[in-house]
């Protein structure tokens, strides 16, 4: 007889096939259709609100890894926060404006981007923007991430532009904005000021080069020795094309010059660096003739050597005497450090290059010549002079555009800014960044340092395409209009048209009738430069956490990378604490970039990139979700094929797991079948205990952010605990059982429990994977109608009638302990060919004292755990082969089990052949297929 249709065999649909790029698809679809987002917001209504607020990424081109990244890890906090009990809403959002659409869309237009209307030239960035908005929109939902995607946030929506407009009037009414004439990053290519955040650091090879100041007043004032002599200062500069702005050369306070004369003339540096700097000049006979403090030479002049004016000596605590000659190149117009010290000494702020980069008269005789092109001319000019005293290249990291990738210079214009200092600004925003939770925490300190720093916010940009400094000023005087009517005009026709109005009006539109300038002039005029971008997203809190309904002010939580604490947490921050006092945000999680398997960063020439959609194709969104989750996002994240090979490996182990649990459940209904927990057998409820343990374990990562160690906590749970103990031992009892008796429903029972609250647990990260099992669970077809039995509605895990037991815990360690003891001789036993399965043997323990009444009491649940027909302690005086153990008091022997093997269980048992009706097997299957009829 074939007794194989009498075993309780896994029956399941839920299969291990290569399809996820197929099948999440159309889970995406049954999301949509059922409005999952929706009835998800729907059910949690009243409940505590967790509010993420997500940064926009700019809608200009496919989305990268990074992207990928970043929004998969906003998605999983919450879904986890969902599952948690809060009412968690997502609102996506995009940056609209600014230099990145433009500039694509000027290689678009080519030549007629000069001669095109500014408005004609808005509506094709707009256009432009709304074609990647969609793409994007597509591509971050195909991730799997949950959201209202229906009704993003747009920057370039009109009640948006108004809000923007209306918190720059708010900084304007303040006092807080100014204008002046300061040095900012400056791109030639792009021709317009550059914020620090849209400033990238890249190896470049610059000029190195040191030039004579001669000395214009009398030496022997300050030494004797020196009467006569022809003196120099000697500069050192890396960008030679800045010198026909010099105005002055820094020394230090507390440095000794060295006068050391060579060749007929003395060089003054500082006397520290004098040996390095002479042989740096080629020079061996060399003298020094005096030193001298740093301030006896304050308030004297050197000649320029080459623009028609005297260099001033000045004092600065910046110099330094570890490279150069400790006498810095001072030109106030092209450097944050010399522009201070320029206000200190009175020193014009001179910056002769226009919007192009091209030297204007003030620069003499290079008059037209393009910045940085011109240094070749300025070097071979002061060779030529004599002025020249060496001349190479240096490799540093130099700043470069973020959007042309070209090297930018610092440029003296007159722009607006917001002033750090004017209001307080500065130290409101320190106070506040002490009150936000930072993770990591070392972000507090980084972000507190950068604003400490930090100089004004630049807040103009020479650009088309963006929301525009709405600053109105007197015709006749140039007074600055700030009124609260003219603003309200503003917002009105802003909401109305958007910020197209401020193109498309007079400024007289906004002015209201009768209101004159205190000069007594009605005449008015608009600026026409562009706020940087930052300020649009930086008031995003205004434009969509103070409007939406579903959200709140401050946020929970905002989240991007490491990059944003230099841009959108920073901005953010300033136009929240000075227009309302206090930070955005309650709290900020930053995570660092993506990088190639080698720590590289990523790169189109390099060939390193790695696209998310080509993940998706190959292996599924899933495993690119189970990728961020497993990663320490805290560092640098790697990916590569390789990695994500060995992340599909794990994925395909944690589906295997929810695969053999659900097979074993296709005949159980938890309403009828359920065991109570008291009746269960013992490795059931360790198995449960386990589970127990794993939730709190999980649950407490997720309220931290630390998904790695869910994904490590998981995977170690279904490949250890589960896999290689309890289902191992388990089969026995589900495959051969009877089908509706108690040891059989025991161990369904648990497992039950165990894979749903496994589903419960993956959830945020194995989305789509935990859909689709959590359907197969609960016997949903796909052709229902009724979606409310998602796993998404599902909260943690219920385990309340679970509680630790210490003793429990202590017997089991102790079982297991000698399980791996007895597992390691039966695998030499199999080795050595005395068994083949595990069921051949008979284990026989010879234990001491400590071990004999563990192993009498639970001889039954060791032998179970250990999956061998017969398991006893030695009788006394019996002789057999025993190994030694690595635990003391404990020997052990492996034998053939006595008896036979049974056809239907494969247990070698002395009962087989006692029932005459199936003498081929024991007395457990017997009783079993008898009940069966």
């Amino acid at each position: 007889m074939d007794y194989r249709d009498t075993l309780n065999l896994p029956q399941t649909r839920f299969k291990m096939k290569a399809n996820l790029a197929q099948r999440e698809p159309q889970v995406l679809k049954r999301w949509e259709k059922d409005r999952l987002y929706d009835r998800l917001q729907e059910a949690a209504r009243g409940r505590a609100l967790f509010v993420l607020h997500d940064g926009p990424p700019y809608a200009n081109g496919n989305i990268h890894i990074g992207h990928a990244f970043n929004k998969i890890l906003k998605d999983i906090i919450l879904r986890a926060k969902r599952m948690e009990g809060f009412s968690a809403p997502y609102v996506p959002g995009w940056d609209c404006h600014g230099l990145p659409i433009e500039h694509n869309v000027d290689a678009e237009l080519g030549g007629k981007k000069r001669s095109i209307p500014p408005v004609s030239k808005r509506a094709a960035c707009r256009r432009y923007a709304e074609k990647w908005i969609k793409t994007q929109c597509s591509q971050f939902q195909r991730l799997g991430v949950l959201g209202d995607w229906e009704h993003p946030y747009l920057t370039f929506a009109f009640d948006y532009e108004a809000d923007i407009a209306r918190e720059f009037n708010r900084f304007l009414l303040s006092g807080a904005v100014i204008r002046a004439k300061k040095p900012v990053y400056w791109c030639n290519t792009c021709g317009t000021a550059l914020a620090e955040a849209e400033v990238d650091y890249g190896d470049h090879s610059s000029p190195s080069i040191y030039v004579k100041f001669p000395f214009r007043e009398d030496p022997a004032e300050l030494a004797p020795e020196l009467g006569g002599k022809r003196v120099s200062f000697v500069i050192w500069t890396t960008t030679p094309w800045t010198l026909p702005a010099n105005m002055g050369i820094a020394l230090h306070p507390d440095f000794q010059y060295a006068m050391v004369e060579s060749d007929g003339e003395v060089l003054v540096i500082t006397e520290k660096l004098v040996p390095s700097c002479m042989a740096l000049f080629g020079k061996k006979d060399w003298r020094i003739l005096a030193t001298i403090p740093g301030p006896r030479f304050e308030g004297r002049h050197c000649r320029h050597p080459f623009m028609n004016r005297d260099s001033l000596l000045l004092l600065a605590d910046y110099v330094t005497d570890d490279t150069g000659t400790g006498c810095v190149h001072t030109a106030p117009g092209h450097g944050a450090e010399d522009y201070q010290t320029g206000l200190r000494y009175g020193l014009e702020i001179l910056s002769p290059l226009d919007d192009s980069g091209q030297y204007t008269a003030e620069a003499g005789p290079y008059a037209g010549l393009q910045v940085p092109e011109v240094n070749e001319r300025i070097i071979a000019d002061l060779k030529a002079s004599g002025a020249l005293m060496q001349a190479g290249q240096i490799s540093h990291s130099y700043p470069h555009c973020w959007r042309c990738k070209k090297p930018v210079i610092y440029r003296a214009t007159p722009q607006w800014f917001v002033s750090m200092d004017a209001q307080g600004l500065r130290q409101k925003a320190l106070a506040a960044i002490e009150r936000v939770q930072w993770t990591p925490a070392w972000g507090q300190q980084r972000i507190y340092d950068m604003v400490s720093a930090r100089p004004d916010w630049c807040l103009s940009r020479q650009r088309t395409w963006g929301v525009p400094l709405t600053v109105l000023s007197c015709a006749a005087c140039g007074e600055v209009l700030k009124n609260e009517a003219v603003c309200e005009r503003i917002d009105a026709l802003f909401r109305k048209e958007g910020a197209d109005a401020w193109f498309t009006h007079e400024a007289a539109d906004f002015v209201p009738e009768g209101l004159s300038c205190n000069c007594g002039s009605r005449l008015f005029k608009k600026e026409h430069d562009i706020l940087d971008v930052w300020f649009d997203s930086g008031t995003s809190w205004a434009a969509v956490l103070e409007k939406r309904p579903e959200l709140c002010f401050p946020a929970d939580l905002y989240l991007e990378g490491s990059d944003q604490h230099r841009g959108w947490f920073q901005s953010s921050l300033l136009a929240s604490v000075s227009n309302r006092g206090l930070a955005p945000y309650r709290a900020v999680l930053t995570h660092g970039y993506t990088v190639d398997g080698q720590g590289k960063k990523m790169s189109k020439s390099v060939g390193n990139v790695v696209a998310p959609q080509e993940i998706i194709d190959k292996y599924g969104a899933e495993v690119l979700r189970l990728w961020v989750a497993s990663e320490n996002y805290q560092d640098d994240v790697k990916v590569s094929d390789q990695i994500l090979k060995h992340v599909t490996d794990a994925y395909r182990k944690l589906r295997n797991t929810l695969r053999f649990l659900l097979s074993n459940l296709y005949d159980f209904d938890p309403a009828k079948d359920a065991v109570p927990l008291e009746q269960l057998m013992p490795i059931d409820r360790w198995a449960l205990a386990r589970f127990a343990g794993l939730s709190q374990k999980v649950c407490q990562a997720y309220g931290r952010y630390e998904f790695h160690a869910v994904y490590h906590s998981l995977y170690n749970f279904c490949g250890t605990t589960i896999s290689s103990i309890y289902l191992d031992v388990l089969k026995d009892r589900l495959y051969c059982e009877a089908a509706k008796g108690l040891k059989r429903r025991a161990a369904q029972t648990a497992i039950h429990r165990i894979l749903d609250g496994l589903l419960r647990l993956m959830a945020p990260i194995l989305c789509f994977t935990a859909e689709e099992a959590w359907q197969h669970l609960y016997g949903i077809e796909e052709a229902e109608e009724d979606y409310t039995n998602s796993v998404f509605f599902a909260g943690r895990p219920e385990l309340d009638d679970i509680r630790p037991d210490a003793e429990a815990d202590a017997l089991w360690q102790q079982c297991l302990t000698l399980r791996g003891e007895i597992t390691r001789v039966l695998e030499i036993a199999r080795q050595n060919k005395a068994i083949g399965l595990s069921l051949d043997a008979e284990v026989v323990l010879q234990a001491g004292p400590e071990w004999r009444h563990l192993i009498a009491d639970n001889r039954a649940l060791l032998q179970e755990l250990c999956i061998v027909s017969s398991l006893r302690l030695a009788s006394s005086g019996e002789r057999l082969a025993f190994t030694d153990t690595e635990t003391e008091g404990l020997q052990i022997a492996v034998q053939p089990a006595p008896g036979r093997k049974c056809e239907r269980c494969w247990t070698i048992s002395e009962s087989v052949g006692q029932d005459s009706g199936h003498p081929n097997l024991c007395s457990r299957c017997a009783a079993v297929v008898r009940g069966l009829g």
